[in-house]
Protein backbone atom coordinates (compact mmCIF):
# COMPACT_ATOMS: atom_id res chain seq x y z
CA UNK A 1 0.00 0.00 0.00
CA UNK A 2 1.60 3.57 -1.46
CA UNK A 3 2.46 5.58 1.64
CA UNK A 4 0.15 8.54 2.71
CA UNK A 5 0.84 12.22 1.52
CA UNK A 6 0.85 12.85 5.38
CA UNK A 7 3.35 9.76 5.84
CA UNK A 8 5.77 11.05 3.07
CA UNK A 9 5.93 14.95 3.82
CA UNK A 10 6.49 14.44 7.06
CA UNK A 11 9.65 15.16 8.17
CA UNK A 12 11.16 12.73 11.17
CA UNK A 13 12.68 13.87 14.04
CA UNK A 14 15.72 15.07 14.57
CA UNK A 15 18.35 17.01 12.41
CA UNK A 16 17.36 18.61 9.52
CA UNK A 17 18.86 19.18 6.44
CA UNK A 18 16.66 21.13 4.11
CA UNK A 19 19.36 20.87 1.25
CA UNK A 20 18.11 17.31 0.86
CA UNK A 21 14.78 18.05 0.12
CA UNK A 22 14.13 18.61 -3.83
CA UNK A 23 12.04 21.63 -4.21
CA UNK A 24 11.13 20.31 -7.76
CA UNK A 25 9.90 16.73 -6.57
CA UNK A 26 6.19 15.62 -5.73
CA UNK A 27 6.16 12.88 -3.51
CA UNK A 28 3.36 11.01 -3.89
CA UNK A 29 2.18 11.74 -7.17
CA UNK A 30 2.98 10.74 -10.44
CA UNK A 31 0.81 12.82 -13.24
CA UNK A 32 1.56 16.24 -14.21
CA UNK A 33 -0.28 19.95 -13.31
CA UNK A 34 -3.53 19.08 -15.16
CA UNK A 35 -3.42 15.83 -13.45
CA UNK A 36 -3.10 17.78 -10.09
CA UNK A 37 -5.79 19.88 -10.63
CA UNK A 38 -8.12 17.29 -12.26
CA UNK A 39 -7.58 15.19 -8.99
CA UNK A 40 -7.90 18.74 -6.58
CA UNK A 41 -10.89 18.94 -8.36
CA UNK A 42 -12.56 15.59 -7.69
CA UNK A 43 -11.61 15.38 -3.68
CA UNK A 44 -13.51 19.05 -3.08
CA UNK A 45 -16.74 16.91 -2.46
CA UNK A 46 -15.08 14.33 0.05
CA UNK A 47 -13.06 17.03 2.19
CA UNK A 48 -16.17 19.56 1.91
CA UNK A 49 -18.27 17.15 3.59
CA UNK A 50 -15.82 15.70 6.21
CA UNK A 51 -15.15 19.29 7.25
CA UNK A 52 -18.90 20.16 7.53
CA UNK A 53 -19.34 17.43 9.52
CA UNK A 54 -16.78 18.62 11.74
CA UNK A 55 -18.32 22.07 12.21
CA UNK A 56 -21.50 20.51 12.90
CA UNK A 57 -20.12 18.86 15.60
CA UNK A 58 -18.56 21.85 17.39
CA UNK A 59 -21.60 23.31 17.31
CA UNK A 60 -23.44 20.47 18.96
CA UNK A 61 -20.78 20.25 21.92
CA UNK A 62 -17.08 18.84 20.08
CA UNK A 63 -14.18 19.94 21.20
CA UNK A 64 -12.10 18.87 17.84
CA UNK A 65 -10.96 21.30 15.63
CA UNK A 66 -7.93 21.75 12.73
CA UNK A 67 -5.24 24.23 12.99
CA UNK A 68 -3.34 24.37 9.56
CA UNK A 69 0.41 26.76 9.74
CA UNK A 70 1.77 27.61 6.23
CA UNK A 71 5.33 28.73 6.90
CA UNK A 72 7.83 29.64 3.45
CA UNK A 73 9.73 32.37 1.93
CA UNK A 74 8.00 34.81 0.20
CA UNK A 75 6.22 33.41 -2.88
CA UNK A 76 6.06 29.74 -1.75
CA UNK A 77 2.64 29.63 -2.93
CA UNK A 78 0.61 30.05 0.61
CA UNK A 79 -2.09 32.62 -1.10
CA UNK A 80 -2.74 30.08 -3.57
CA UNK A 81 -2.87 27.26 -1.21
CA UNK A 82 -5.80 28.97 0.68
CA UNK A 83 -7.25 29.93 -2.54
CA UNK A 84 -7.72 26.69 -4.12
CA UNK A 85 -7.38 24.05 -1.45
CA UNK A 86 -8.47 25.62 2.19
CA UNK A 87 -11.11 27.02 -0.29
CA UNK A 88 -12.63 23.71 -1.33
CA UNK A 89 -14.81 24.07 1.96
CA UNK A 90 -17.46 25.48 3.36
CA UNK A 91 -16.09 29.53 4.36
CA UNK A 92 -17.94 29.29 7.24
CA UNK A 93 -16.28 26.62 9.08
CA UNK A 94 -12.20 28.49 8.29
CA UNK A 95 -10.91 31.18 9.88
CA UNK A 96 -8.18 32.47 8.32
CA UNK A 97 -5.18 34.37 10.24
CA UNK A 98 -2.41 36.41 8.56
CA UNK A 99 0.31 37.59 11.10
CA UNK A 100 2.16 40.80 9.88
CA UNK A 101 4.39 42.48 11.93
CA UNK A 102 3.71 42.91 15.09
CA UNK A 103 2.20 46.16 16.10
CA UNK A 104 3.71 48.48 18.84
CA UNK A 105 0.76 47.20 21.55
CA UNK A 106 1.84 43.55 20.41
CA UNK A 107 5.03 44.46 20.99
CA UNK A 108 4.44 44.85 24.82
CA UNK A 109 3.36 41.58 25.08
CA UNK A 110 4.79 38.15 25.26
CA UNK A 111 5.29 36.80 21.38
CA UNK A 112 2.27 34.59 21.61
CA UNK A 113 0.18 36.73 23.29
CA UNK A 114 -1.03 37.81 19.60
CA UNK A 115 -1.58 33.98 18.55
CA UNK A 116 -3.65 32.67 21.54
CA UNK A 117 -6.83 34.30 20.70
CA UNK A 118 -6.56 33.21 16.62
CA UNK A 119 -6.58 29.63 17.10
CA UNK A 120 -9.72 27.82 15.96
CA UNK A 121 -12.80 27.15 18.09
CA UNK A 122 -14.70 24.04 18.46
CA UNK A 123 -15.49 22.44 14.82
CA UNK A 124 -13.68 25.31 12.65
CA UNK A 125 -10.41 24.60 10.13
CA UNK A 126 -8.11 27.45 11.32
CA UNK A 127 -5.17 28.91 8.79
CA UNK A 128 -2.35 30.71 9.99
CA UNK A 129 -1.04 32.42 6.79
CA UNK A 130 2.73 33.14 8.68
CA UNK A 131 2.34 32.32 12.08
CA UNK A 132 3.88 32.19 15.48
CA UNK A 133 6.55 30.64 13.58
CA UNK A 134 7.96 34.50 12.24
CA UNK A 135 9.42 34.92 15.78
CA UNK A 136 12.01 32.03 15.43
CA UNK A 137 12.57 32.95 11.93
CA UNK A 138 12.80 36.47 10.99
CA UNK A 139 13.52 37.20 14.59
CA UNK A 140 16.67 34.82 14.36
CA UNK A 141 17.75 36.29 11.27
CA UNK A 142 17.10 39.94 11.38
CA UNK A 143 18.21 39.25 15.13
CA UNK A 144 15.49 41.21 16.55
CA UNK A 145 15.86 39.18 19.85
CA UNK A 146 17.89 38.00 21.88
CA UNK A 147 19.97 34.51 21.18
CA UNK A 148 18.76 33.32 24.87
CA UNK A 149 15.25 34.47 23.80
CA UNK A 150 14.64 32.80 20.70
CA UNK A 151 15.79 29.48 22.51
CA UNK A 152 12.88 30.23 25.13
CA UNK A 153 10.47 30.59 22.28
CA UNK A 154 10.98 27.46 20.83
CA UNK A 155 10.09 25.94 24.23
CA UNK A 156 7.42 28.00 24.39
CA UNK A 157 5.95 27.32 21.13
CA UNK A 158 5.89 23.42 21.61
CA UNK A 159 4.30 24.24 25.02
CA UNK A 160 1.65 26.20 23.21
CA UNK A 161 1.26 23.49 20.56
CA UNK A 162 0.78 20.67 23.48
CA UNK A 163 -1.38 22.50 24.76
CA UNK A 164 -3.86 22.94 21.10
CA UNK A 165 -3.10 19.27 20.93
CA UNK A 166 -4.60 18.39 24.36
CA UNK A 167 -7.65 20.39 23.78
CA UNK A 168 -8.57 18.58 20.91
CA UNK A 169 -6.66 20.41 18.20
CA UNK A 170 -4.78 18.64 15.24
CA UNK A 171 -1.81 20.83 14.14
CA UNK A 172 -0.81 20.49 10.45
CA UNK A 173 2.40 22.47 10.32
CA UNK A 174 3.83 23.16 6.48
CA UNK A 175 6.60 24.53 5.51
CA UNK A 176 6.81 25.09 1.53
CA UNK A 177 10.15 24.57 0.97
CA UNK A 178 10.91 26.98 -2.77
CA UNK A 179 14.51 27.22 -4.07
CA UNK A 180 16.42 30.66 -4.44
CA UNK A 181 16.16 30.27 -7.79
CA UNK A 182 12.44 29.71 -8.32
CA UNK A 183 11.96 32.79 -5.85
CA UNK A 184 13.59 35.56 -8.59
CA UNK A 185 11.89 33.75 -11.48
CA UNK A 186 8.74 34.46 -9.44
CA UNK A 187 9.94 37.95 -7.89
CA UNK A 188 10.27 38.47 -11.63
CA UNK A 189 7.44 37.87 -12.93
CA UNK A 190 5.65 39.48 -9.99
CA UNK A 191 7.11 42.41 -11.87
CA UNK A 192 6.16 42.05 -14.96
CA UNK A 193 2.65 41.64 -15.05
CA UNK A 194 0.19 44.53 -13.95
CA UNK A 195 -2.16 42.56 -12.13
CA UNK A 196 0.53 41.53 -10.05
CA UNK A 197 3.28 44.28 -9.29
CA UNK A 198 0.64 45.94 -6.97
CA UNK A 199 2.50 42.84 -4.76
CA UNK A 200 5.68 43.17 -4.88
CA UNK A 201 7.62 44.92 -1.83
CA UNK A 202 11.49 46.15 -2.72
CA UNK A 203 12.30 44.30 0.47
CA UNK A 204 11.85 41.18 -0.22
CA UNK A 205 15.01 41.94 -2.59
CA UNK A 206 16.64 42.43 0.50
CA UNK A 207 15.41 39.23 1.82
CA UNK A 208 17.20 37.41 -0.39
CA UNK A 209 20.48 38.35 0.61
CA UNK A 210 19.61 36.19 3.96
CA UNK A 211 18.47 33.04 1.77
CA UNK A 212 21.25 30.67 3.64
CA UNK A 213 20.48 32.55 6.96
CA UNK A 214 16.64 31.62 6.68
CA UNK A 215 17.60 28.25 5.83
CA UNK A 216 19.74 27.31 8.54
CA UNK A 217 16.62 29.11 10.92
CA UNK A 218 14.24 27.18 8.83
CA UNK A 219 16.24 24.12 9.37
CA UNK A 220 16.77 24.42 13.57
CA UNK A 221 13.18 25.65 13.76
CA UNK A 222 11.93 22.27 12.28
CA UNK A 223 14.08 20.04 14.58
CA UNK A 224 13.50 22.25 17.84
CA UNK A 225 9.39 22.12 17.30
CA UNK A 226 9.02 18.65 15.11
CA UNK A 227 7.14 17.33 17.53
CA UNK A 228 5.60 13.82 17.94
CA UNK A 229 2.24 15.69 18.73
CA UNK A 230 2.97 18.24 16.13
CA UNK A 231 5.25 17.14 13.46
CA UNK A 232 6.19 19.42 10.21
CA UNK A 233 6.01 18.86 6.82
CA UNK A 234 8.01 19.60 4.29
CA UNK A 235 5.59 20.69 0.78
CA UNK A 236 8.12 20.83 -1.87
CA UNK A 237 7.32 24.75 -3.84
CA UNK A 238 8.89 25.11 -6.90
CA UNK A 239 5.72 23.56 -8.76
CA UNK A 240 2.66 25.66 -7.69
CA UNK A 241 0.49 23.01 -8.67
CA UNK A 242 1.83 20.46 -6.32
CA UNK A 243 1.79 22.37 -3.47
CA UNK A 244 -2.17 23.32 -3.84
CA UNK A 245 -2.83 19.44 -4.32
CA UNK A 246 -0.17 18.12 -1.62
CA UNK A 247 -1.87 20.49 1.29
CA UNK A 248 -5.79 19.86 -0.31
CA UNK A 249 -4.65 15.70 0.50
CA UNK A 250 -2.84 16.39 4.03
CA UNK A 251 -6.33 17.92 5.23
CA UNK A 252 -8.37 15.12 3.08
CA UNK A 253 -6.52 12.23 5.43
CA UNK A 254 -6.40 14.59 8.73
CA UNK A 255 -10.33 14.75 8.03
CA UNK A 256 -10.71 11.40 7.19
CA UNK A 257 -8.64 10.20 10.56
CA UNK A 258 -10.85 12.18 12.46
CA UNK A 259 -13.85 10.67 10.84
CA UNK A 260 -16.49 13.34 11.91
CA UNK A 261 -20.24 12.18 12.48
CA UNK A 262 -23.05 14.00 12.22
CA UNK A 263 -24.71 15.19 15.90
CA UNK A 264 -27.67 13.14 16.69
CA UNK A 265 -30.78 15.23 16.42
CA UNK A 266 -31.76 16.55 20.17
CA UNK A 267 -35.16 16.26 19.35
CA UNK A 268 -37.95 13.83 18.16
CA UNK A 269 -37.52 13.80 14.48
CA UNK A 270 -41.31 12.13 13.86
CA UNK A 271 -42.95 14.60 16.23
CA UNK A 272 -41.45 17.55 13.84
CA UNK A 273 -42.17 15.90 10.73
CA UNK A 274 -45.63 15.40 12.00
CA UNK A 275 -45.60 19.24 13.44
CA UNK A 276 -45.14 20.37 10.03
CA UNK A 277 -47.06 17.98 7.95
CA UNK A 278 -49.88 19.68 9.73
CA UNK A 279 -48.73 23.07 10.30
CA UNK A 280 -50.84 25.66 8.00
CA UNK A 281 -49.30 29.02 8.17
CA UNK A 282 -51.95 30.04 6.01
CA UNK A 283 -54.75 29.01 8.87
Amino acid sequence: MAESFLEQLTVPRGSVDLSSYDPEDTPGFSGDKGDAADTLTALGDELSDLQERLFAEGRHGGTRSVLLVLQGMDTSGKGGIVRHAVGLVDPQGVHITSFKAPTEEERQHDFLWRVEPRVPEPGMLGVFDRSHYEDVLIARVRGLASPDEIERRYDAINAFERRLVDGGTTVLKCMLHISADEQKKRLQRRLDSPDTSWKFIPSDIDERRFWPAYMEAYEIALERTGTEHAPWLVVPGDRKWYGKLAVAQVLLETFRRLDPAWPAPTFDVDEQRRRLAEEDPLS
